[in-house]
């Protein structure tokens, strides 16, 4: 498989949302596919490829953002109507580009996600799903978090209407009518969901989801037990995976699998003798991925993967042959075509280098006029920002529609910027004035050309929370930029889970007061991350929060006038004591406090820290050893008078240096978490023993497990 770009190497489009290109059905045998892709200044484009040129069908005027672009038609027919979700509306248009239908929806907010079959309609505001049948409406429900996507099993092989949602707290739910017919739970936050080979697999029940943090899996729908069929992790730390698509790229007869991610990858994976995808192609693209497709588009006879990129390039992978080689001797002929088009693109670029010289020279001498009036040009900016499971890190993923010039990253709370594999960019650190201004963090990162996409990594402290704002500027005239601000959360090192370990020794903190349902609920969101903004439906909520650095948990129980938080770790319980109080004194609200500490909480915390304490100190010390072990080998010749423990130590010396590397003032904080443990313990029962720190790191220096758990206790 080859890359190619379908027609002139310039941007077929505006900035795209996710699942906003699809490829209509060939009109004919031997016909191509056209392309349909809508675009966030509200146009659709329409075009085919001829002799590699890009061809128009039809265009429509602007409008507002396209948020999803999906085909449909009646139910047996081919597919070649063209709908898009645009604000409120769906807009509906013929292959021609007729507009045969304007519905305007009840929505109260812009529509996220839409599915089509037949005369049914599925539409998702941010929390709302409604079903509409020939445009009118059917069924509604509220979901307890945000939804991502939403997909209906084909009609034609499954007996009833069967929609499914994608939601960010890592449930696809499961309607029926108006109501939830039953949930499951997914690894990760189901971004994007699609069916197996395009129409549900054999039985129309199989579902594929890919989640936000890059994780890709199939499971059944049915009315029995529900198991996942297959799950493939993202062991090599990819981006969240934005589109799926079924297509027979590797012409062995079985429909592979075509994945789009938000870190510029597209993947193909085919499908073994067991039915699990083993990865047999990867490509890098410079941008999000936010649609993909497999067809026939350039040419007749050779399938492609089509893909739409955040910033509106459209680009093909094709499996035509494009490099001939010619062997010794041989003289490499090129076609008569592929010379007009060479001369023709030289010609183009010769004309645009010409024009932006004149345009420049324009802008110059207008600046310098009294009557001059300065515009701030508009771009956009796609950000996210997350939790990682596995390093118990943010990242901060920033993608512009143009080259970035430089990003400048200022927090007023305390946070580590860790080393990104993927970032280019040159980082400087300014100093900080802490005390009256309370920055804690000023870092510029400078982009090299053409950088349209950067990756940051943060870690933060528990109990320490505040904003971190990201300054972005862009490589255009006249100079500006957007700031972008991120919360860092009191208890910022949660995740949101389902189901927690009840037997654990369990230390609890109850509210009590004259607030209401509404307001305890603000609380909670302002403290923990992956909580919704919208109040949960009923009287009271659950939930259920793991650690991702310590593996603690926490279960968060409240309802109006009640609040009940229970963790194995003291600190956790702490932090949301005093945070809960002053936002509740912000407020005017009176608060009774109760709390109940479990002794064998602390020596349990310890115990889950002990393991990876252990590790850092052997880790820090094995790195230390490394220069002297290297002086030694090279001042004898060869290590084969070293014990073994010291012949391993330079044998796996990079792969130390890069662990080390990768995991800056992780000890120091695994330190700062154990005397916060030590502190905390001692503030509940009203004792101050801050003296007593000095002594404890004592004890961390020289570390043994039990001599540790008796000085807690012994204090």
């Amino acid at each position: 498989m080859r890359r190619s770009y379908l027609g002139r190497p310039a941007r077929v489009v505006g900035v795209t949302s996710q699942k906003t290109m699809k490829l209509l059905p060939a009109s004919g045998r031997r016909a191509t596919q056209k392309v349909a892709i809508g675009d966030n200044d509200g146009v659709i484009t329409c075009f085919g490829i001829k002799k590699a040129e890009a061809v128009p069908v039809f265009k429509t005027l602007p409008g507002q953002r396209i948020s999803r672009l999906e085909l449909g038609g009646a139910l047996g027919t081919p597919q070649e109507k063209i709908f898009v979700a645009t604000g409120s509306e769906v807009k509906g248009f013929t292959k021609r580009g007729k507009q045969f239908l304007t519905f305007e929806t009840n929505l109260t907010e812009s529509i996220k996600a839409m599915h089509i079959s037949g005369s049914d309609l599925f539409l998702c505001a941010s929390y709302i799903y409604n079903h509409y049948c020939d445009c009118k409406d059917q069924h509604y429900y509220l979901s307890g978090d945000k939804i991502n996507d939403i997909i209906c099993l084909p009609v034609e092989k499954v007996s009833c209407i069967t929609p499914i949602l994608a939601c960010q707290d890592r449930f696809l739910r499961v309607l029926q009518g108006s109501d939830l017919k039953y949930q499951v739970e997914v690894p990760g936050p189901p971004s994007v969901l699609a069916l197996n080979s395009g129409n549900g697999g054999v039985s129309g029940e199989e579902l594929l989801y890919g989640t936000s943090d890059g994780k890709l899996g199939l499971i059944p729908i049915t009315d029995t037990a529900l198991t996942h069929k297959w799950e493939i992790t993202n062991e090599k730390k990819r981006g969240g995976i934005l589109c799926i698509d079924s297509f027979d790229i590797l012409g062995d007869g079985v429909k592979d699998l075509l994945l789009g991610r938000d870190d510029g990858m597209v993947e193909v994976y085919a499908l073994d003798s067991a039915g699990e995808p083993v990865l047999r192609y990867e490509q890098a693209l410079s941008e999000s991925v936010t649609s993909i497709q497999g067809g026939c588009v350039g040419k007749d006879g050779f399938d492609e993967i089509l893909t739409a990129t955040y910033s509106g390039w459209v680009m093909g992978l094709t499996t035509e042959p494009i490099h001939k080689e010619a062997g010794p001797g041989d003289e490499l002929k090129i076609s008569p075509e592929m010379q007009n088009k060479i001369s023709s693109l030289r010609s183009e670029l010769e004309q645009l280098q010409i024009k932006v010289l004149q345009e420049r020279d324009k802008y110059q001498q207008s600046a310098q006029s009294s009557t001059a009036i300065s515009a701030v040009p508009f771009f956009s900016v796609n950000d996210k920002f997350t939790l990682n499971h596995d390093d118990a890190s943010y990242s901060l993923i920033l993608e512009v529609q143009m080259a970035i010039d430089n990003v400048l990253v200022q927090s007023d709370v305390p946070v580590d910027l860790l080393d990104v594999d993927k970032n280019s960019a040159v980082v400087s650190f300014s100093r900080c004035d802490t005390e009256p201004n309370g920055n804690f963090l000023l870092a510029t990162y400078r982009c090299q050309a053409n950088t349209t996409r950067l990756e940051l990594k943060i870690r933060s402290i528990e109990g320490q929370y505040g904003t971190m704002q990201a300054y972005i500027t862009p490589r255009i005239q006249p100079k500006t930029c957007q700031v972008r601000q991120y919360q860092i959360k009191p208890l910022s090192l949660h995740q949101r889970t389902h189901s927690i370990d009840q037997d654990r020794p369990m230390n609890t903190l109850t509210l009590t007061g004259q607030f209401s349902f509404a307001e305890i609920h603000s609380w909670v969101v302002f403290c923990l991350p992956e909580v919704p903004e919208k109040t949960p439906v009923g009287e009271s909520i659950t939930f259920y929060f793991k650690n991702t650095f310590l593996d603690t948990q926490l279960e968060c129980s409240y309802r109006k006038g009640e609040g009940f938080f229970k963790s194995e770790n003291i600190s956790t319980i702490s932090i949301l004591k005093d945070v809960l109080s002053k936002e509740a004194t912000k407020r005017k609200v009176n608060l009774n406090i109760t709390y109940d500490i479990n002794e064998d909480s602390v020596s349990y915390t310890l115990k889950m820290i002990h393991p990876k304490l252990e590790h850092q100190l052997l880790l820090a010390k094995k790195v230390q050893l490394i220069d002297g072990l290297k002086e030694l080998q090279v001042h004898e010749g060869n290590s084969d008078f070293l014990i073994p423990e010291y012949r391993a130590i330079l044998e796996e010396a990079d792969q130390l240096l890069e662990e080390y590397k990768k995991q800056p003032a992780h000890l120091e904080r695994l330190y700062g978490m154990i005397t916060d443990l030590f502190i905390d313990k001692f503030k509940f029962k009203g004792v101050n023993v801050k003296t007593k720190v000095p002594l404890l790191l004592e004890i961390l220096d020289s570390y043994d497990q039990s001599s540790l758990i008796a000085f807690f206790d012994a204090t």
